[in-house]
């Protein structure tokens, strides 16, 4: 039998609720391999081993009473910081926050705690979660178990590589311009970014989100399979009543025509030669399968990613006196950077700028009636040398170009599923899914057809 890191949460859901071994047992194995790992990539930032064992205790109880565990039962998680769970600091990276004690769980996280999982930890962010790279003067850098020389994206980086790491079989990420498909594509797993409304949000510990971020931020999984993206979403996705934003939809629709728009280069991006070998590899599985692959030019990604960045700006030019104040060297060049690329905004530009969205949506969601599934790039380069946005800034540039699908996605609300297919060379590569409102479930089936030709993403160990 597998060591008890190495196993996915549906195995280890498997196993514990049919008393093949205990939930103390598979935390136990993973807190040592926190112990372990943790202190060479610093992706959990705030451990809770008493917790968990209390809580695997808990669990292991109620199945001998005969009571039911849930569905992600005995299952090690992790939770990122910028997301409340009570008792702890909801950080966000910031030194401003270290303090910031939780009162009660966020939505997402009481929802994992009901479906029978157990936090072993929380994981690391960008300051801000602002960047595709995982660092800040509170918790220090996070670095890709798989290649320490790379990030491990951001800004769910911290969650990225405990799962790769083998520190929880399921990492809770949130994602506003690539912050769960990203991580997942640089570590080399698989992540899904919901549709908006599908999982409940709030951080009681704050002010509501303003308008950007209720229209654009999500939380999903980011897992080592398909099928624990799929028991990890279902959880998440339980309503609340503490989001009104939430939306009942079911997590399986009606039947679509297997036809996949295969998009190696939307609007003319440059995408590195090892990223359209793995996309050509992807679309001849899919094609293998029985799908219908043709390759054809995607509405716009441009027009969608200029208008995040107008939005994401515009509230980011909300909390300047905070960047400043909060004075973290990375956060404050990439703050400088990205607000000089999005002019400032008046009341008539934010008009404008919701104007334009409705009618970038309605182009997409025509086109996604014809074709279900779209395959294109997770991103346009190999996953970045660390630390490379804020170096030259030519280099910032070629990154925001390379996450030009990561940054146009949210604009549109449609879920997308980042897919590992190997290494090329040292460096993990993968790529992505698009698909209709709440139709996660056919991104899910053409997901497994890839992984099941390209093979699962394992655990690692970092040298």
């Amino acid at each position: 039998m597998a060591e008890f890191w190495e196993m996915d949460a549906s195995e280890i859901a498997r196993g514990v609720t049919s008393r093949s071994f205990s939930a103390r047992q598979v935390v136990e194995a993973h807190l040592a391999r926190l112990s372990e790992i943790n202190p060479r990539i610093n992706a959990v930032v705030q451990e809770c081993p008493e917790e968990a064992l209390a809580a695997a205790n808990v669990l292991d109880d109620r199945l001998g009473r005969g009571e039911d565990a849930g569905p992600l039962a005995g299952v090690p998680v992790t939770i990122k910081v910028n997301v409340d769970q009570k008792g702890y600091a909801t950080t966000n990276g910031l030194k401003l926050q270290k303090d910031l004690i939780a009162k009660q769980d966020s939505p997402v996280v009481a929802n994992l705690r009901r479906a029978g999982a157990i936090i072993v930890g929380r994981t690391n962010t960008p300051a801000f979660s602002m960047r595709w790279f995982t660092n800040n003067e509170l918790h220090g850098m996070t670095l890709n178990p798989r290649n320490a020389d790379l990030t491990p994206g951001g800004s769910s980086g911290g969650a990225a590589a405990a799962v790769a790491a083998g520190i929880c079989a399921i990492g809770h990420g949130t994602d506003i311009a690539g912050s769960i498909r990203y991580p997942a594509y640089a570590c080399g797993l698989q992540g899904i970014r919901p549709t908006v409304g599908r999982v409940p949000a709030r951080n009681a510990s704050a002010p509501d989100r303003y308008i950007g971020a209720q229209m654009m931020a999500v939380s999903g999984p980011i897992a080592r399979s398909i099928a624990d993206l799929r028991l990890g979403l279902a959880a998440m996705s339980v309503g609340d009543p503490e989001d009104p934003l939430w939306i009942p939809a079911p997590l399986t629709g009606e039947a679509l025509p297997r036809k996949v728009a295969f998009c190696p280069a939307p609007d003319g991006m440059e995408v590195d030669s090892a990223i359209l070998a793995a996309l050509t590899q992807a679309a001849e599985a899919l094609r293998a399968a029985g799908w219908q692959v043709e390759e054809i030019d995607c509405p716009p990604m441009r027009e969608a990613a200029e208008i995040n960045a107008q939005l994401w700006m515009a509230e980011s030019r909300a909390a300047a006196a905070t960047i400043a104040a909060e004075d973290d060297p990375d956060a404050t060049v990439v703050f400088q950077r990205m607000t000089a690329d999005s002019a400032e905004m008046d009341l008539g530009g934010l008009m404008a700028c919701l104007q334009r969205r409705i009618g970038v949506q309605r182009e997409w969601l025509h086109f996604l009636d014809e074709w279900p599934v779209v395959l294109c790039p997770s991103s346009g380069m190999l996953p970045f040398a660390q630390q490379s946005d804020v170096g030259a800034r030519s280099g910032f540039d070629r990154i925001m170009e390379a996450q030009l699908i990561q940054r146009a996605l949210p604009t549109l609300g449609l879920p997308g599923l980042s897919v590992a297919t190997g290494m090329a060379g040292d460096a993990p590569v993968g790529v992505q899914l698009i698909g209709g409102k709440f139709r996660e479930d056919i991104l899910f089936d053409a997901g497994e057809v890839i992984e099941s030709a390209c093979g699962q993403p394992r655990v690692t160990t970092p040298v």
